[in-house]
């Protein structure tokens, strides 16, 4: 109820990126996650082939996050988010409509860009409008993002009974609705005029110094947090010899934000500083790979309920505290970022921090996975079983220690301006 009372505090605009948000990570993880296989299995396509139609995808989202970032800061946020998921829509009906390489080529494009588009620009509107509440604006942000991603997967797990093409045209009317909505609600605001060309922009922003090293501290955070969707449901089938036990890693991620998030940051918020607790969740985020090495490498299956349920409760140890380290730091750095730079270049900034950041998870899930191949060639009782947990409490301690540095230098942002937005 006290999740509930706080979003009421926030004006309708933050109330609809909320939801937005909600039906972004719905209408995205209930078609992706299934796509390779609809590709390989249904439509008969090639390993090869299969990873070039996802590798534009993720090509043409993470190549252009600057060029979203600089949008939403030129020409408003607003229309910058409208257009994304408009241009996500056509790309989701391409996915359903269509069973040529081509129209798949241009259906992952489309979807990229759009991703590139609303995802900077999202987070450039929530920051303005929240002003000094960024923290608990974006724990809420994090909490039905969380939910989407539960939601997603189980809902195209049902839609898949009828076949993909459901999926494909369910995600497209969800992000439609999305569309129409923001159009009609998401309020208009004045957008400053420019003072320079987009590469002077990109220039001042990629120019701090403090920021860059900010955005290459984060590296570990957004490296480790996509391991709830590769090593940790991984871990979980393997301890367990069962397959829905992945699905129990987001259960409890989600249980656990809707019940926790909004309290965490609330009560950090104005105790100690933001490099602090941003040092403290990146660290919890290693140590969460801690306990599922006690399971690591189980090839025998287990003896009975009580035998999986025991194996099963490291990797979910686990599990709940990258999340917590998640909750813990992640408010307080999407806070920060604003706080680098002018307000004028918010959208910039964001723009480039994902960017960095997802050259650095396509990289840490390519490490990660080649540690679990040289786990898997190792055998049982080997220490290479260890290794990709060991990698990624590295990571863990190294981001931690990496934002410490800048902390103890004082080149994180101390206070965070509030944004003043005017009504068009």
């Amino acid at each position: 109820m006290r999740t509930v009372h706080e979003i009421r505090g926030f004006p309708l605009a933050i109330r609809l990126l909320l939801v937005n948000q909600l039906g972004v990570n719905t209408g995205f993880y209930l078609l992706i996650p299934y796509l390779a296989t609809h590709l390989g299995d249904d439509l008969g396509m090639s390993a090869a082939v299969v990873g070039i139609v996802l590798g534009v995808r993720n090509l043409s989202q993470q190549g252009l996050f600057l060029i979203g970032g600089s949008a939403a800061d030129r020409l408003g946020a607003r229309g910058v988010i409208i257009a994304g998921c408009a241009i996500r829509t056509l790309g989701f009906a391409l996915f359903a409509l269509g069973d040529g390489l081509p129209v798949l080529l241009a259906a992952s494009v489309l979807s990229g860009v759009a991703g590139a588009l609303f995802n900077p620009a999202v987070r450039t509107y929530l920051a303005q409008e929240a002003g000094e509440r960024r923290a608990e604006a974006f724990a809420l942000f994090n909490v039905f993002a969380t939910t989407g991603a539960l939601v997603g997967p189980l809902l195209g797990s049902f839609l898949l009974l009828v076949d993909f093409r459901a999926s494909a045209l369910t995600a497209a009317g969800i992000f439609a609705l999305l569309t129409v909505a923001q159009a009609l609600v998401l309020p208009a605001r004045d957008v400053p005029p420019a003072t320079g060309s987009v590469t002077s922009d990109w220039r001042e922003a990629v120019g701090n110094r403090a920021f860059l090293a900010f955005a290459l501290s984060m590296v570990g955070m957004f490296t480790l947090e996509n391991q709830l969707y590769l090593l940790l449901p991984a871990g979980a089938r393997q301890a367990t010899g069962w397959d829905g036990a992945a699905g129990l890693v987001f259960l409890m991620g989600t249980i656990a934000g809707i019940a926790f998030q909004l309290r965490i940051t609330r009560v950090l918020k104005n105790r100690g500083t933001r490099g602090r607790w941003i040092a403290t969740g990146t660290v919890l985020m290693g140590l969460a790979f801690v306990p599922p090495m006690l399971v690591a490498g189980t090839d025998t299956p287990p003896d009975g309920a009580l035998d999986a349920t025991l194996r099963a409760l490291p990797v979910l140890v686990g599990a709940l505290l990258l999340h917590l380290g998640v909750m813990t730091a992640q408010p307080f750095v999407m806070e920060l970022i604003p706080g680098f730079g002018r307000q004028a270049l918010t959208g910039t900034y964001f723009g480039i921090f994902y960017a960095v950041s997802g050259v650095a998870a396509a990289v840490g899930n390519a490490a990660v996975g080649w540690a679990m191949d040289a786990a898997r060639r190792g055998g049982d009782h080997s220490t290479a079983e260890l290794l990709p947990w060991a990698c990624c409490l590295a990571a863990g301690l190294l981001s931690a220690a990496g934002v410490t540095w800048l902390h103890r230098k004082g080149a994180l942002p101390r206070t965070q301006p509030a944004a003043v937005a005017v009504t068009a």
